[in-house]
């Protein structure tokens, strides 16, 4: 499976593309950033935020897209500015059908480092080390771009599997009942 991690940012917005599965040794596929320059206006900085991921959707060919999920921080401009770039994210990915993932911070710090508090230096460091690259992605968006896409792979895959089991076990019920009904609706025909 390969999955293109997004943190995002205004100023900076953290790509990162893994290849892998549960269990197996991970790979980079690619890393980087996407930069607009904060006396930008508004709309133009995410033009240009779409443009980059675009670009990296169309060199990167993901098999699924993994976004940060955006929490509430203290300063509200922050936040904004950090929705609206994973926003940009989504629709890039759904406007290919691409399936989209949300991770929260704390939940992709667990799955990279065995943490929910692990700071940015612990993050860089594992993800080198579970990459097996020479030296630590930077910026610091980069890195937590990968440890978003490493994340995805090994828990949004298993979750999207598990999604998918309850899914056709639903299906199955209901063509289930859908045959009993019928095979009722028989057996009262067959006695008038």
């Amino acid at each position: 499976m390969r999955v293109m991690g997004v943190d995002p940012g205004l100023t900076r917005c953290g790509l990162g593309a893994v290849e892998g599965r549960p269990g197996a040794p991970l790979s980079l596929v690619a890393v980087g950033v996407v930069r607009t320059g904060a006396d930008e206006e508004l709309g133009a900085r995410l033009v240009g935020i779409e443009a980059g991921i675009e670009q990296w959707l169309d060199d990167v060919r993901p098999d699924a897209v993994a976004v940060e999920r955006v929490f509430s921080q203290h300063n509200v401009r922050t936040v904004m500015g950090t929705a609206q770039a994973a926003g940009i994210a989504v629709l890039c990915a759904a406007r290919r059908g691409l399936p989209v993932a949300l991770h929260t911070p704390s939940e992709v710090k667990a799955a990279v480092t065995g943490s929910g508090t692990a700071d940015k230096k612990q993050i860089g460091a594992m993800v080198t080390r579970l990459l097996r690259l020479s030296e630590m992605p930077k910026p610091a968006d980069a890195a937590d771009a990968l440890a978003l896409a490493i994340c995805h792979v090994w828990r949004g895959g298993v979750q999207h599997r598990l999604a998918e089991a309850v899914a056709r076990a639903g299906a199955q019920t209901a063509a289930t009942r859908a045959r009993t009904a019928a095979e009722v609706r028989t057996r009262k025909d067959t006695r008038l």
